[in-house]
């Protein structure tokens, strides 16, 4: 299956075709570290801590090496701990969902700021939500999941809550009420899990919604449970697919030096080309570099918070 690109689903800034080519920042301690003693870095849930830390460990070694500070991940439970972190200001810097990342700027008071956005080889800067359910069951779309039971991924994620039920909301369709039951299933991983073990209906997964359907795409949750042998793409059907999502951001505290906010980008955007398997092991897919992003890009997804909240006072 591929997916013809429509509007993006945020107030998306265009954004250079590639990420420019850098030189990893040259190793040293810096002047910011006198503020930043520790680099702590949250590290969103939604899957298994022993494959985050997986994932991340390269990066966390590459990140002490080049700043010559020791590096803590945070590894949090949901997105909400990392939301959390980041208003209690014990983490400097997050890799997160754009519905994560509004949340985490509504809960600071706007004391945080995307930096840098991910960028594919056709210079995209968007994913897809993807409505699934098992392959044999009797679900064909989106209408025929009315009564039935739905696995939200995360209160704080776009594509496995925000987007679906905002859709939804625009149909004139309570999303409270459309569904049978509805619950958190604690991630993108364990959604697909609860599916295929008839707990639920239906999940929505994040994904590029391009590529070989069979691998699962060419990134995103469904990607990362093939290539780890937890799926066989045989075993669901997409039954809705989204309008594109803007990715998630590279974030940062805006309290910190600037000249912290500057290493940060220089070692991201050298990431791909210095240390391109540090750099496929943090993204899990198809995705070519980071380019700058703004806090305008997200907009939409602090305004689906704020109904959100606006819908559960009405209740």
């Amino acid at each position: 299956m591929s997916i013809r690109r429509r509007p993006l689903l945020a107030a998306a800034l265009a954004a250079p075709v590639a990420a420019r080519a850098q030189q990893m920042p040259q190793a040293g301690r810096r002047d910011w570290a006198a503020q930043i003693p520790v680099l702590r870095i949250g590290v969103l849930g939604g899957e298994n801590e022993a494959d985050r830390l997986g994932r991340f460990g390269g990066y966390q070694k590459l990140l002490e090496e080049t700043f010559k500070v020791p590096v803590r991940l945070y590894m949090a439970a949901d997105y909400g701990g990392v939301v959390q972190a980041f208003a209690a200001r014990q983490v400097e810097m997050s890799y997160m969902s754009p519905a994560a990342y509004a949340a985490a700027w509504l809960e600071s008071d706007g004391n945080v700021e995307p930096i840098l956005v991910s960028v594919e080889a056709d210079g995209s800067t968007h994913y897809v939500a993807m409505m699934y359910v098992r392959a044999d069951s009797n679900i064909h779309s989106l209408q025929d999941m009315r009564g039935r039971a739905m696995a939200w991924a995360d209160p704080n994620s776009a594509s496995g809550y925000l987007i679906p039920r905002a859709v939804l909301r625009g149909q004139g369709i309570d999303p409270d009420k459309f569904f049978g039951r509805t619950g958190f299933a604690g991630g993108h991983e364990q959604a697909v899990i609860a599916v295929l073990q008839r707990q639920y209906d239906a999940g929505v997964a994040w994904t590029s919604g391009i590529g070989d359907p069979a691998k699962g795409f060419s990134r995103g949750a469904l990607t990362a449970m093939v290539e780890k042998g937890l799926l066989d793409m045989k075993d669901l059907r997409v039954v809705w697919i989204s309008q594109p999502i803007q990715n998630g951001p590279v974030v940062i505290r805006r309290d910190l030096p600037a000249s912290f906010r500057q290493d940060m980008i220089d070692f991201h955007m050298a990431l791909p080309k210095t240390h391109p398997d540090i750099h496929r092991a943090i993204e899990r897919g198809s995705s070519v570099g980071w380019v700058p992003t703004r806090h305008e890009a997200y907009q939409l997804f602090i305004d689906m918070r704020r109904a959100e909240a606006t819908a559960r006072r009405a209740r």
